[in-house]
């Protein structure tokens, strides 16, 4: 197997065409680089160089084999950077899960703002509900993640992203769409509702229970994704609770009204990461982010 003293004493006597200089060039005398030269002959199985007493040419295997040699010694040259890039975390992938919400109202433009401040960290992405973020997160599948609160501080570090209102979604030229004022409790009572699911949307029923006193008799659909929900009411199955982000969807037969909650602002987005993490890349991604992100 050749080496790379070889390929640098082949590269230079390519270059040069002469083995005075590219000994001269290489620190060291015209002997030895012949004999480096030989011996990559002999490794390869091909003759590089045509000499005779009007000089050195390069053969046509010599040619094709000069931007090889090139190509090895580079990756050589610039393996030992990389290396200290990737330790230090600026080279590298960022696993980032996110709910779907996240996807249509903060998820661009946190990449954007990411691939601008660190763009040579490759970001890996991964849909999920807050749960399987956490999960993820401790069998350090998943790196960072935009995920709903409350989260175990034994574990994880958070900030909030962004905070907003609940809003309710209602077909188009709904009867509700004519009041001049917050929608109220009582204004539901004979309404059908579209309800977050107990178990796979657990955030957001538990939110929506502890602003509103809903009538769990009036639910006629029960499902986990915000899109599914304004989908339906788009179709006129009801109306539905969704964080005021959603209409930025852009869902054709959906209006958002306001209510009247107990807390202004209650639905919350964190990014979420764990305390101990393995990929070196986390804290350029965190430092990138530093200043992404509203609480309002």
């Amino acid at each position: 197997m050749y080496t790379f003293e070889q390929l640098r004493g082949f590269v230079a006597v390519a270059e040069e065409l002469h083995y005075g200089r590219a000994a001269e060039r290489l620190s060291m005398t015209q002997p030895p680089l012949s004999r480096l030269i030989q011996k990559l002959e002999r490794e390869i199985g091909v003759r590089l160089f045509d000499r005779d007493n009007r000089g050195v040419a390069i053969t046509p295997a010599g040619t094709a084999f000069l931007g090889e040699a090139r190509r090895l010694l580079s990756l050589a040259e610039s393996a030992p950077d990389l290396a200290r890039r990737i330790s230090e975390g600026s080279v590298g992938t960022i696993r980032i899960g996110f709910t779907a919400a996240s996807s249509y109202s903060i998820l661009t433009p946190l990449l954007d703002h990411l691939t601008e401040a660190a763009p040579e960290i490759t970001v890996d992405l991964h849909e999920m509900v807050t749960r399987e973020q956490v999960e993820s997160m401790l069998t350090h599948e998943l790196d960072l993640g935009l995920a709903r609160p409350p989260f175990d501080p034994a574990e994880f570090h958070s900030r909030p992203l962004r905070r907003e209102d609940l809003v309710l979604a209602v077909p188009t030229g709904h009867r509700l769409t004519d009041l001049d004022r917050p929608v109220r409790p009582d204004d539901l009572l004979a309404e059908p509702l579209i309800m977050h699911s107990p178990s796979d949307a657990r955030y957001f029923y538990d939110l929506v229970v502890s602003q509103l006193p809903v009538v769990h008799d009036n639910a006629v659909h029960t499902v986990s994704q915000i899109l599914t929900m304004v989908t339906l009411v788009g179709a006129r199955r009801g109306v539905a609770f969704v964080p005021e982000s959603t209409a930025e969807l852009g869902l054709a037969g959906v209006e958002y009204l306001p209510i009247r909650t107990t807390r202004r602002q209650p639905v919350e987005l964190h990014l979420l990461w764990p305390k101990v993490s393995q990929n070196p890349a986390l804290g350029v991604a965190l430092r990138a982010l530093a200043d992404f992100g509203t609480t309002g």
